[in-house]
């Protein structure tokens, strides 16, 4: 009665029907499988002990020396003539040594099985220290580690790249949580500007037709801005899941004059001295990316000038590789930083006002890194930066 009751317990079926679902979908445990072998192998072991055993008594019996014929010996109560001495003794001898195995092998078979499953357990506890930190992560608790104590040679191992893994996944949900950050105040700021510019004019009874026109123009600026930083974004996200389109032979040197076209208005108002030496530097890749390469290069290049500074472009090939270099003058930037200014949002100073996203960079490395290419930064003594772009030659 009281079996049936605790079969119709809601918490024992649901435990019996967990058990039963991860039995059969996982099967028996690795602690579990262990066991079993290492009792089997004991279990040989001891079965062929016994075999050479029972051979080993049986062969030394046989050799006892022989006596008269016709002699007749007792052997337990029993006449046995000399002649039979020696295989009487022998089946004597077997008959016991198997008695006694058959009651020490199962003993032997136990114990191996529970030594197995006790060792087994202490082998495997690194294991499972492993296993239930992997099933404690989540995004919010990335920053728990395993830390395995001790030196367990392959467990350990696993350990450290389980470590070494979570370090890395870490660091890349620390870094799309900047990123998600960043452009949502990016976005936030030109959507705040139309908004006010409207709210406010809108407040205004006696707004007039120049009122209104100029409010149209702040707006059109703020979607200008909304829209650069949207195709920015779009493009590095394109560029980061390596979604290219056919890889062509490009000249990194026909690419220079255009990119300066875009900007020579900006660059003649800040009175800048532009230098070129571009030789013939043939890559392979998409256009369209290398062009923007180019073209925010000496964006960047003109925007975070000072006012009658210069401006260098060059191009070469080398060694099998197409190079692309950018420098110009600037406010002193230090080594700290130079690698922070590959980093989305993040701007140099000075800077034309309400220009840019602060994707340049991400975008250039973004680009050479699928392109197989390097790109490196380094400050001008003097004040400013230059920047080197190596692409395997064509």
């Amino acid at each position: 009665m009281r079996g049936d009751v605790l079969a119709r317990s809601p918490s024992v079926r649901r435990w019996s029907r967990r058990w039963s679902q991860r039995w059969s979908s996982r099967g028996p445990g690795l602690r579990l499988r262990l066991t079993v072998l290492c009792t089997a192998l004991a279990a040989c072991v001891s079965a062929l002990l016994l075999w050479l055993g029972w051979l080993l008594v049986g062969g030394v019996m046989t050799a006892v020396p022989t006596l008269p014929p016709g002699t007749t010996v007792r052997v337990r109560d029993l006449p046995v003539p000399a002649e039979a001495l020696s295989r009487a003794l022998a089946d004597a001898a077997r008959n016991d040594v198997l008695r006694t195995g058959l009651v020490a092998f199962p003993l032997v078979v136990a114990a191996a099985a529970v030594l197995s499953y006790v060792a087994v357990g202490r082998v495997l506890r690194p294991l499972r220290e492993v296993t239930g930190t992997a099933r404690r992560l989540s995004a919010e608790s990335l920053d728990e580690r395993i830390a395995l104590p001790g030196r367990y040679g392959e467990v350990t191992e696993l350990a450290e790249s389980f470590d070494a893994m979570l370090d890395r996944l870490h660091a890349a949900f620390e870094m799309q949580r900047r990123f998600v950050a960043n452009a949502s105040h990016e976005l936030r700021t030109p959507l705040a500007v139309m908004r006010t510019e409207v709210d406010v004019t809108l407040a205004d009874p006696l707004a007039d037709v120049a009122e209104l026109r100029r409010m149209a123009e702040v707006v059109r600026g703020a979607t200008y801005r909304a829209d650069a930083l949207v195709q920015g974004l779009l493009l590095l996200a394109r560029t980061e899941a390596g979604v290219a389109g056919p890889a062509v032979e490009v000249d990194l040197a026909a690419l220079v004059k255009p990119a300066l076209a875009a900007v020579r208005a900006e660059a003649d108002e800040r009175r800048l001295r532009v230098r070129l030496d571009c030789a013939p530097a043939v890559t392979a890749g998409d256009p369209a990316l290398l062009e923007r390469v180019v073209g925010n290069l000496v964006e960047n290049a003109v925007r975070h000038n000072l006012e009658g500074g210069w401006l260098e472009v060059a191009t070469d090939a080398d060694a099998g590789w197409a190079r692309l270099r950018v420098s110009s003058s600037g406010v002193p930037v230090t080594e700290a930083r130079v690698g922070e200014l590959f980093e989305p949002f993040r701007r140099g100073a000075p800077r034309a006002a309400g220009s840019g996203s602060g994707l340049g960079l991400s975008i250039v490395r973004a680009v050479v890194s699928a392109h197989r290419g390097t790109v490196t930064a380094a400050p001008v003594p003097d004040g400013g930066l230059t920047v080197t772009v190596h692409l395997p030659a064509a």
